[in-house]
This record gives C-alpha cells, sequence and structure tokens, in this order.
C-alpha cells in the first residue's frame, strides 16, 4: 500500500497541486529521461530532442501504471488461491499472476477469469478499479491542459519573432511597435504580450514537463523570447528620453520586465540549479555597448526619438542587461541552443565562443575556467 500511497501523492502533487519541483515520481524521471536524451544526441543531431517532451509523458504514464499495478499486485499475492480465485480452473499464485489479477482490477472490476470472494477482497477491487479510473482520467486532462499551454506558449514566441520582422532582434521589435514615435499606439501590443508572457510564466509552473517541450526552431525557444522581450524593456528604458517616462514606468513595460526575469529564474531554479555569474566580464560588456549603438541606430531610423545623454543611456543599458543576460545563456544552453540562436541580434564578429559544462547544462565562456 505504501508504493500506492507514493504514486497517488506524486500524481496529486503532478496534476492536482500542479506546482514546479514538488512531484516525487515524475520530476525525477523527466529530468532522467532529459539527460538520456542529451546523452544520446550530439551537438549535430539536437533535433532528436524535439520527442523528449512527449517520450516524457509516455514514460510517466506508464511509469504511474506500473507502479499502481506492482503495489496492488504485493497486497494481493498473499490472497491468490483463498479469497481471491480462478473461476475456470485452480489458481496460479505466482507473483506474475498476482500481477496480471492487479493490473485488470484496475482497469475495471471483473475485466478477467480471477474474482474475490472475501468480502476484503471484494472492497480491494473495487478500490483498484476507481483508483486506475481516476489517474486514467487525471491523466488525459493533464495532457490536455499540458497541449493547450504548449501551444499558447508557442504562440507567443511566433508573436515575439514576427513582431522583431523574423530578426530576433528587440530594436526591430520597437521599431514596428512605435513606428513615427507613436509610442500610445503600440502600447496595447506591449501590454497584451505582457499578459501572454505572464501566462507562460504561470504554465511553467503548473505543468513543469513544458520545460522539456523543445523545437529544433529556436524562435521557439523560450530563452529566446525571454531574451528579446527583456532587451525590449532594457531599450525602452534606457534609450528613450524623458518625455516617454510614462511608458518606462508602465504596468505594462514593468509587467513584461518582472514576468520575463521571473520565468527565466523559475526555469533556472526548478530544473538547472545553477547560479547566473554575477558582473559580465569586459568582452561583455562592450559587446553590450556594440549592440545598443546598432539598436539606438534602429529606433531612428523608425523615427523613434531617443535620448541626447549617450553615456547615461548606455550605462543604464549595460546595467538592465546585467540583470538577465547570464539567465538567457543558461536556460538556452540547457536545451541546446547556440548562443547565435538565442541572441542574433548580438554582433556576430565579436561574440565571444561559448561551450557546454561537463553536463551540458550551463553557459561558460571559453578560458574562464
Amino acid at each position: 500500500m505504501s508504493l500506492i500511497a507514493v504514486v497517488l501523492a506524486d500524481v496529486f502533487l503532478t496534476v492536482l497541486y500542479a506546482r514546479a519541483g514538488t512531484g516525487i515520481v515524475s520530476d525525477r524521471l523527466a529530468r532522467l529521461v532529459w539527460l538520456a536524451m542529451r546523452g544520446i544526441c550530439s551537438s549535430r543531431n539536437n533535433h532528436l530532442l524535439s520527442f523528449c517532451g512527449p517520450l516524457i509523458l509516455v514514460a510517466l504514464l506508464l511509469t504511474w501504471s506500473f507502479l499502481l499495478a506492482l503495489g496492488a499486485a504485493l497486497v494481493v499475492h498473499p490472497l491468490l488461491g483463498t479469497s481471491i480465485t480462478n473461476s475456470n480452473q485452480q489458481t496460479p499464485t505466482d507473483f506474475t499472476t498476482a500481477l496480471y489479477v492487479a493490473g485488470s482490477s484496475l482497469s475495471i472490476v471483473g475485466g478477467s477469469n480471477f474474482g474475490p470472494q472475501s468480502a476484503g477482497a471484494k472492497l480491494l477491487f473495487l478500490v483498484n478499479s476507481v483508483i486506475g479510473t481516476s489517474v486514467i482520467s487525471l491523466t488525459i486532462t493533464y495532457l490536455m491542459q499540458i497541449y493547450g499551454a504548449l501551444r499558447s506558449r508557442n504562440s507567443l514566441c511566433l508573436k515575439i519573432h514576427t513582431l522583431s520582422g523574423e530578426t530576433g532582434d528587440a530594436a526591430e521589435l520597437l521599431a514596428h511597435l512605435f513606428a513615427k514615435n507613436q509610442l500610445s499606439a503600440g502600447y496595447n501590443n506591449l501590454s497584451e504580450m505582457a499578459v501572454e508572457l505572464t501566462d507562460a510564466k504561470e504554465a511553467h509552473h503548473f505543468y513543469p514537463i513544458l520545460f522539456y517541450f523543445r523545437f529544433p526552431e529556436p524562435i521557439y525557444a523560450v530563452s529566446r523570447s525571454c531574451l528579446i522581450a527583456l532587451d525590449a524593456v532594457s531599450l525602452i528604458r534606457s534609450a528613450l528620453p524623458d518625455d516617454a517616462e510614462w511608458l518606462k514606468k508602465s504596468g505594462a513595460v514593468t509587467q513584461v520586465w518582472l514576468s520575463g526575469l521571473m520565468l527565466l529564474a523559475t526555469l533556472n531554479g526548478v530544473f538547472l540549479h545553477k547560479k547566473p555569474s554575477g558582473e559580465p566580464v569586459g568582452a561583455n560588456q562592450q559587446l553590450w555597448r556594440v549592440r545598443y549603438d546598432h539598436a539606438r541606430e534602429r529606433l531612428l531610423i523608425a523615427g523613434i526619438c531617443v535620448t541626447d545623454d549617450l553615456r547615461n543611456s548606455v550605462e543604464s543599458y549595460v546595467e538592465h542587461r546585467t540583470k538577465w543576460d547570464s539567465l538567457v545563456h543558461l536556460v538556452g544552453n540547457s536545451m541546446a541552443y547556440a548562443l547565435a540562436e538565442i541572441d542574433p541580434a548580438m554582433p556576430r564578429a565579436q561574440t565571444p565562443i561559448f561551450r557546454s559544462d561537463h553536463r551540458g547544462e550551463g553557459a561558460v565562456p571559453s578560458g574562464s575556467d
């Protein structure tokens, strides 16, 4: 009964309680399948990781079913031949038969030739049937919810990708939202993106297995979408002039910023357990300054007013980027995306080479050992 209790507790924590990092079996199983797939895949066939999310769901369903049958079999085994008998012939008493009887009773009462003879055995069969039916129903509902949340997440990623003109550049996104300095016109789109980003954060907290759904196209990477969103907020707060203070402090901008940071922090804290690097190295700061110059030029071309205080605006951008850049790299690298796929807007000629650590889960600047 203890084994059945553990499985039911895991189902409760995974499906009903639905908060990241609380599963007893599901979290460890998902991690094991992911690491096994990462070990099989090389840098040239990372597309196989696209099957990891569905495989985890199948493995979880099979594991729950087998452990429930095994737990019930441990209870049924001593009762074979006495309280549980075969109606057609002599009742075998081996453990394989007990496993068969337990599995049958979990699906439907009377699903085999073995039947309960005592009141206790009849109650056992009934309880097993209720447990099996309930777990199957909850699992089906869980699968539907996961794929609904996955669709919403992918829609958000595609929305951010298209708003950036399919470039992955936050400056392009702002140029399309606020063209000709029409800040109010683009605010509604920004508000919608803020809501969807908040929903994505909660979806990963409710359905942790979402983390392991990795697509070959980097446009669907959570790390890339968070980078574009957070970079857009960093540019708004650093590059726009003082008369756009209302936008800098608006609810939509604040929501995009905090939701993006919380989503990255949740993914890192629950799944990666990595400590982001603190202050950026000088090479990164220089790259960010170049990145800011390019973004500022793009905003000017789009007719968006920018601040004349270049020195303080650059420092503000570097300060904002310091708060999220390492988190983006940690999450992106853990999903086996190349740095150029996650951050295509960064000047490529000077981009430092990042390599995976010995587990392939973190991002470490080359030569920083």
